[in-house]
């Protein structure tokens, strides 16, 4: 079939209308074809004419879903990007809006038809967009359509640029909640970085607070998800999921209790306590995807950094050896592990038989965390001040016995 390119005066919109409609119509016979053709076509002119564009986007869009399984690719994005020409037609903000809905929702009607097409009729549709809303909108739309048609490589690449769109878009907590889920999808389904994906899960949670109790309950399934991720991530040793309302509400829910439980033992509690829990639900970790070998040398990493936050800057071997459940010959091994991990910043004094540690990466990062980051800063600072006082009472003092020595040797 032939390109769609006008070659008279006539609206490359009516030229559309005319094309879809004959599509329609072409199985019914002349007689009646030819009278509906001309009347849509007629109806198509008055909105036009009126500059009623949410209509003639509804009139050409009726049967727009043929054009897809009945039209050559090259010829559908020709037709798509007339239709998808009326957003710029309109001043008003919230009709561009009602037009960019009727286009969508017609372009991810079918995801798994022709998806990468149809994503990038969704593109050139969002770069015809001035209105920030309606921008979100439709890229909102992309990523949904990417992950039900699993065509994510398409759009991960501009995930980089998120904290710019938002910026820009101004979201609401709701629409805010809707783009962090609809990330976390596409990252998952591309098989991208775990830590990447689970980062915008947790965005997710974070929105929710226990004032809004109807919203809070339905997050049970992502929070439960959020701790599988956690736990199964194996550069992942860092989060603040504990305490968010969203995550705490599991920790009496008949269902996830358990799995609150496990996220407690991997953030505030070591090897042993994991090795008990375990050997008590060894089928709900098979049930979760959760490999017991994996855990046990993520939690054996964990159980080594609290040993470094708690031993006043020296850890004994001997200690490392009982709490990590290794044998002598495997503590260093365990130590370079979590060297390796940037989990720690330490030396190995072999002829003392202590780990000597200089940074240790906090497991849970809280409001208490903050709390001493805080206090932190401040001695810095105090610090920082009171250098600067020395060195200016010292350049204070230089000064004057310079000018001393100047006036003597005269």
């Amino acid at each position: 079939m032939a390109t769609i390119v006008p070659t008279t005066e006539e609206d490359p919109a009516l030229t559309v209308v005319r094309f879809v409609s004959e599509l329609t119509w072409a199985d019914a016979g002349a007689e009646v074809a030819q009278p509906q053709v001309a009347r849509l076509c007629q109806e198509a002119q008055e909105c036009m004419v009126m500059e009623r564009w949410i209509d003639l986007a509804s009139l050409i869009l009726t049967s727009a879903d043929l054009v897809f399984s009945k039209v050559a690719e090259k010829d559908i994005e020709c037709i798509y990007t007339v239709i998808c020409n009326l957003v710029t037609k309109s001043e008003n903000p919230e009709e561009v809006l009602e037009i960019v809905k009727l286009i969508s929702a017609k372009i991810v009607q079918q995801p798994n038809e022709k998806p990468a097409l149809r994503l990038k009729i969704l593109f050139n549709l969002y770069n015809l967009l001035e209105d920030a809303y309606s921008r979100f909108y439709v890229y909102l739309k992309a990523l949904n359509l990417a992950t039900s048609g699993k065509v994510t490589e398409h759009v991960v690449p501009s995930i980089k640029k998120i904290d710019s769109f938002l910026s820009e878009w101004n979201l609401s907590i709701q629409d805010q909640r809707e783009l962090f889920l609809a990330i976390f999808n596409v990252l998952k389904e591309s098989k991208s970085s775990g830590k990447e994906s689970f980062n915008f899960l947790s965005k997710y949670l974070a929105t929710f607070s226990t004032e809004d109790e109807k919203a809070l309950s339905e997050t049970k399934e992502e929070a439960a998800n959020a701790i599988i991720e956690f736990v199964k991530g194996p550069d992942m040793f860092q989060c603040d999921l504990l305490d968010m309302p969203s995550v705490l509400q599991l920790e009496n829910d008949a269902k996830y209790s358990l799995l609150y439980q496990l996220l407690k033992i991997f953030l505030i509690q070591r090897l042993d306590s994991y090795i008990e829990f375990q050997a008590a639900n060894s089928t709900l970790l098979k049930n979760y995807g959760l490999v017991h070998e994996d855990c046990l040398a993520k939690m054996r990493l964990m159980s080594l950094v609290d040993l470094a936050s708690s031993e006043s800057g020296q850890i004994p071997y001997a200690l490392i050896k009982d709490t990590l459940s290794v044998n002598d010959n495997e503590v260093e091994y365990w130590v370079v592990k979590a060297i390796t991990a940037k989990l720690l910043d330490c030396k190995m004094d072999q002829m003392n038989q202590v780990v000597i540690v200089s940074r240790y990466t906090e497991r849970l990062f809280g409001q208490q965390q903050w709390e001493n980051l805080r206090s932190k800063l401040g001695t810095w600072k105090g610090n920082i001040a009171s250098v600067i006082s020395t060195i200016q009472a010292n350049k204070a003092t230089e000064d004057a016995t310079q000018a001393m020595q100047s006036m003597t040797v005269r």
